[in-house]
């Protein structure tokens, strides 16, 4: 009876005692049943601390939702998918706990998850706020069957290489050479522009974001832009080409992430298995032996100040991505990379290496920039829409009239 009695105290206490903490994940189902298992092996692991788990509120947008959630008092204390720059404006309102503050458990952190070089391109402020979960770099998908019968046998690289498949393969207003625009949603600028660019410069920043200036009106830029001029300029890509492009043979390539790997292999499965893979295109001088970089969709973690318990969220934190069991869960779920640098060579993820796919796009991943660390990503991205990619898509200005034209635009707003 005395040990009935002593267990029911004990009990009592863990539960009178207990921290309880809410997390917000992305409103993704595959990214749901992670979480889900996850937070029910953390139940055995640490009873004290509840996680009051939910997805981000519906609204217009992750963001939206958050930032009203902030306005109102009701943040969560530790939240999911936030992209670099929605991080960096985060950050400059001030309602984030720097993770770095953990000192050396942070650094351990790092370390077991192979991803201090990931981590060091989200510093912002001289602090770490966002710890990247996955990242996703964007290829691009070419129809290895179609340029088999132009006489090819391995993917273009360059923009001369382009150029020339497209001579052989357009027929104008049918099929074209490549889908160049991902499309007029300010987020497209990461597909499009912002990719060729970081493949043109070596993954070179196209804003100084210590300076808070546009800089790509400069070489590279002028490289990229030419390249999307050219295209429209022959007819070689079009502005419309038509429902799932790619699969219908109207174009012979197009970027795309891992998310379309699954969906693909459902909808199409006649033409899935002739892909060819590919970093972005090159200008024809970009050195042979030189790493192509590409962007990176990458999301991340981030602790709130108003987080009333820092401590047991770290402990959370550390305990889901500290561990490369949970890593190889997501994988095994999402088929999204986890943010490390290890996947090539870690034999956790060997199973996951014999599917073609997943090897294209961990193979990239330590050449996969995210976006700039800017709080005015949305403004940014729209100027350049407007400025610099409708313009050039339309035929209204050439590259020596848009560049400088948007760089102008864009430091209206970053100043």
């Amino acid at each position: 009876m005395k040990k009935i009695v002593v267990f029911l105290i004990v009990t009592l206490s863990i539960v009178a005692f207990s921290t309880k903490l809410v997390l917000w994940t992305a409103p993704n189902p595959l990214q749901e049943e992670f979480w889900k298992t996850i937070l029910e092996e953390w139940k055995s692991v640490r009873p004290d601390i509840e996680i009051e788990w939910s997805v981000i509120p519906a609204a217009g947008s992750s963001e939206e939702a958050i930032l009203t959630a902030i306005a109102a008092g009701k943040a969560p204390d530790i939240c999911t998918n936030i992209f670099s720059g929605f991080g960096a404006q985060l950050a400059d309102l001030g309602v984030l706990h720097p993770l770095d503050s953990f000192g050396d458990a942070f650094w351990s952190l790092l370390d077991a998850r192979k991803s201090r070089n990931i981590v060091e391109k989200w510093k912002m402020q001289d602090h770490y706020y966002v710890l990247p979960i996955y990242s996703n770099p964007i290829l691009i998908w070419w129809r290895g069957d179609l340029l088999k019968e132009l006489g090819y046998d391995k993917p273009p690289r360059t923009y001369g290489d382009i150029y020339e498949i497209s001579e052989k393969f357009v027929i104008p207003n049918e099929r074209y050479g490549m889908q160049v625009i991902a499309g007029r949603n300010w987020w497209d600028r990461w597909f499009d522009f912002i990719m060729f660019y970081y493949a043109a410069s070596e993954g070179q920043a196209y804003i100084d974001t210590e300076k808070r200036k546009a800089i790509f009106n400069n070489e590279y830029g002028e490289m990229v832009a030419g390249f999307i001029y050219k295209m429209f300029e022959n007819g070689w890509t079009a502005v419309d080409l038509g429902t799932n492009p790619l699969y219908m043979g109207a174009v012979l390539g197009k970027n795309t992430g891992p998310w379309e790997i699954n969906w693909a292999r459902e909808t199409f499965p006649d033409v899935i298995d002739s892909m060819w893979f590919s970093m972005p295109p090159v200008p024809d001088d970009y050195p042979e032996d030189a790493p192509i970089y590409t962007f990176a969709d990458t999301k991340g973690l981030v602790m709130f100040e108003t987080c009333k318990d820092k401590q047991a969220a770290f402990e959370f934190i550390s305990w889901v991505f500290s561990n490369v069991e949970h890593d190889v869960l997501w994988t095994d779920i999402t088929r999204m990379p986890p943010a490390r640098e290890d996947l090539g060579v870690n034999p956790q993820f060997s199973k996951f290496m014999e599917d073609r796919f997943f090897k294209a796009y961990a193979d990239a991943v330590p050449y996969a920039v995210p976006p700039a660390l800017i709080d005015k990503t949305i403004d940014v991205q729209i100027a350049m829409t407007t400025y610099l990619v409708e313009p050039l898509m339309h035929l209204k200005k050439t590259p020596q009239e848009a560049l400088p034209e948007a760089v102008k635009e864009v430091n209206k707003i970053l100043f």
